[in-house]
């Protein structure tokens, strides 16, 4: 029986930039099929919720889940369980996708798009594996309250168990077995309880991967030595909150938030691949929109949970084709470049498969 996969283009460009990554899929013809559903602001529209349960029950006969964005100042006033930010938070903890996946890899031709020096990044090639279903993000008690001085104080509850621990780790040591075989583990170990226990697990998980380097680093440090010295760093393995902070700071290294795809995985290989960036309401329907994060993130799809590592790499050599010809959009352009829109770049792309 064929593959599946489900489209969930979300809010915002997601629509304009998941149109490409599924002409790039179908241009390979590996006859998987593909079906569309609505989530975020587009499900809360369609039904009335950020999740619909048509939305739901395709993605659970898919075997995997191409997503675009979500989001929009449009929904900003709906209560927070309604928002469409939701919607994705809650893929994420019924298909229990805690592995996080994001490269930043910087492309020869956009070392000097780099916030950095182009001798900085040049070569960078950096995996963080952010733990992505725990917690403060998912932590109870959460919420706000009128405490005893009759001010209102927010509160939210940073949790992780053993086991949430364990398998991140894990995971993180597997990835660097196919790489440079350096792990940095990055907390708050000397502040917060939480990540003392993410290090002691991280050490003990460390005993079966003698063949792996482990190093550890603070949150606060880790930060400033992504732009003082990134290529130091091989694999990233961190919690949620952290990495969510952190690889979007490893963004900017690349060039463009606009370059980043990323992989959401549970145990048994099923995924959500979805670019890192958002919605971006303020480009919206501009045929601006840098399509590459998400036609990557349909590499990844392809290689890590329906196992075509070969297509997976003609679509990133395609990819690294075009930025060699030139081609840019408006996020990464440069004196000299062929500057092009959403649907241009994603033209060049099945031209050079």
């Amino acid at each position: 029986m064929g593959k599946k996969i489900a489209v969930l283009a979300g809010d915002g460009i997601g629509p304009e930039i998941t149109v490409q990554a599924v002409r790039v899929i179908e241009a390979l013809g590996l006859g998987i099929s593909m079906a569309e559903g609505a989530v975020g602001g587009a499900g809360y529209d369609a039904a009335g919720d950020p999740l619909p349960a048509a939305t739901l029950a395709l993605c659970e006969a898919s075997d995997a889940i191409l997503f675009g964005a979500v989001g929009g100042p449009k929904y900003d006033a709906l209560p927070r369980a309604m928002r469409p930010e939701q919607g994705l938070l809650r893929l994420r903890k019924h298909f229990d996708l805690y592995a996080n996946l994001r490269p930043a890899i910087v492309y020869p031709e956009l070392a000097h798009a780099s916030s950095l020096k182009a001798e900085v990044v040049a070569g960078l090639d950096l995996l963080i594996l952010r733990e992505l279903t725990s917690d403060i993000y998912f932590g109870q008690p959460r919420g706000v309250r009128i405490n005893e001085a009759g001010e209102r104080e927010g509160f939210d509850t940073m949790r992780y168990t053993e086991s949430e621990i364990r398998r991140i780790a894990k995971t993180a040591f597997e990835a660097a077995r196919k790489r440079s075989r350096r792990v940095c583990s990055v907390d708050k170990a000397n502040v917060l309880e939480t990540t003392q226990l993410w290090r002691d697990v991280v050490i003990e998980v460390h005993k079966d991967y003698a063949d792996i380097e482990l190093s550890h680093m603070y949150v606060d440090n880790a930060a400033m030595q992504l732009v003082r010295n990134p290529k130091q760093f091989d694999v990233i393995v961190t919690g949620n909150m952290f990495g969510d902070i952190l690889s979007d700071e490893a963004s900017m290294l690349t060039g463009s938030i606009g370059m980043l795809p990323s992989a959401s995985l549970n145990a048994k290989s099923f995924g959500m691949y979805e670019p890192i960036h958002g919605s971006a309401p303020d480009i919206t329907g501009k045929g601006i929109a840098n399509p590459l994060a998400t036609i990557l993130s349909a590499a990844m799809l392809l290689r890590y949970s329906l196992g075509e590592e070969a297509a997976a790499g003609r679509i990133e050599a395609a990819v690294r084709k075009v930025l060699a010809q030139g081609y840019r959009t408006a996020d990464i352009t440069e004196p000299g470049c062929r500057q092009v829109g959403t649907v241009a770049m994603g033209d060049a792309v099945l031209a050079a498969l």
